[in-house]
């Protein structure tokens, strides 16, 4: 991820081919987040999809390249929604909180759908390959980004200097895979408040007091 916009779409349409492809790939993430990327065959999207195998098989050639194509958009889409939204915030306090925010926005659509990044990485973590190098990579490029964010707050003199920027941006991350664990797997109530006071708290230690976006949203008592 980059500082860069979000360039400018074709609009010309895409070629059949290309078409048909999307087409694929958008049924081959929505099953993914449901039943994981190991459930993805060639035969199951083709019958999503009304295709014949061999349809399938022509845009992707093996069952790999077609989880592999899945990670991708997947984080294509990720980048789409969370992080190059944010970047119309202000550098340092108040960009983080935006990334944060949008992360949060999303994840609270995943509770119910599925996250293809914890999913993969449960599915994934310990078997090496061409789909976990994709997988981690799309992970360490956003936390990257995130971390990048911490230390801009720094820069900005947002949040003190002598912060430990790695030990926030893990936290920040602990908080996101903790909602997932006990918002999808556990049904605990009131999982989303609690991450974000989690969020507040963290801020709450280093930020400096008067800097944008430093200020801690005070949230209804959680039980």
């Amino acid at each position: 991820m980059s500082a860069n916009p979000v360039p400018a779409k074709n609009t010309r349409a895409a070629p059949k081919g290309q078409q048909t492809k999307a087409v694929i790939i958008d049924a081959a993430l929505n099953l993914a987040a449901q039943i994981g990327l190991e459930g993805l065959s060639i035969g199951a999207i083709a019958e999503v999809t009304q295709m014949s195998k061999s349809g399938v098989f022509a845009h992707f050639g093996s069952r790999e390249e077609l989880q592999i194509s899945v990670v991708r958009e997947y984080h294509l889409r990720f980048e789409q929604e969370v992080f190059y939204p944010a970047l119309k915030a202000a550098r340092g306090l108040p960009r983080l909180r935006a990334m944060f925010a949008n992360w949060m926005k999303r994840t609270s659509a995943e509770i119910d759908s599925g996250c293809i990044y914890i999913s993969g990485a449960v599915e994934f973590d310990d078997r090496p390959g061409p789909v976990r190098d994709a997988l981690a990579d799309s992970v360490n490029i956003w936390l990257a980004a995130m971390h990048r964010a911490v230390q801009q707050a720094q820069t900005e003199g947002h949040l003190h200097a002598d912060a430990d920027a790695k030990q926030i941006s893990f936290e920040i991350h602990a908080l996101i895979l903790a909602l997932h664990y006990e918002a999808r797997f556990l049904r605990v109530p009131a999982s989303l408040e609690r991450a974000n006071r989690g969020f507040d708290n963290i801020l709450e230690r280093s930020a400096i007091a008067g800097a944008p976006g430093a200020s801690v949203r005070r949230l209804a008592p959680v039980r």
